[in-house]
């Protein structure tokens, strides 16, 4: 069993022209990719197993990160099921200079644990101890 803020990640991938659209900024596929796999090692934390995505809820895109600029990614699961586990995953454009971010996009991916053969297990319940716990989870219901 893992707390919320146990399975908190957050990673940072640099923004280069082979991740960019036409528009010189992140290819919006590219981003999802980013957040699918930051979402599936949150998942995998509470999960003690491996996690496959089962879908995807509510992908906003609200602004552009540009080339040369930071995605900055955060993941943490807030509910889950019998053999599924519900990640709140938000991006931000980051200024690598200035430490200066700007929310750009969040969602809500639903992961599934397997086992070897591809068949889904069971997870443990997400235990909600502390009062950053309940605040993690309360904004992540909010938003769905």
């Amino acid at each position: 069993m893992a707390t919320p803020s146990e399975t908190r990640l957050v990673n940072r991938y640099r923004v280069q022209p082979q991740h960019a659209n036409n528009y010189e900024s992140l290819h919006g596929g590219t981003l999802m990719k980013w957040m699918d796999e930051v979402g599936a090692m949150s998942a995998m934390r509470l999960a003690g197993e491996s996690c496959v995505t089962a879908g995807v809820d509510g992908l906003d895109f609200r602004r552009p990160v540009p080339i040369g600029e930071t995605a900055l990614i955060e993941a943490y699961v807030f509910r889950t099921g019998k053999t599924s586990v519900r990640t709140r995953i938000r991006a931000w454009r980051e200024d690598a200079r200035s430490g200066e971010t700007a929310l750009t996009t969040e969602a809500t991916f639903t992961f599934v644990a397997i086992d070897a053969d591809g068949s889904p297990l069971e997870v443990p319940d997400l235990a909600v101890e502390s009062d950053e716990d309940r605040e993690l989870c309360e904004v992540a219901r909010s938003s769905e």
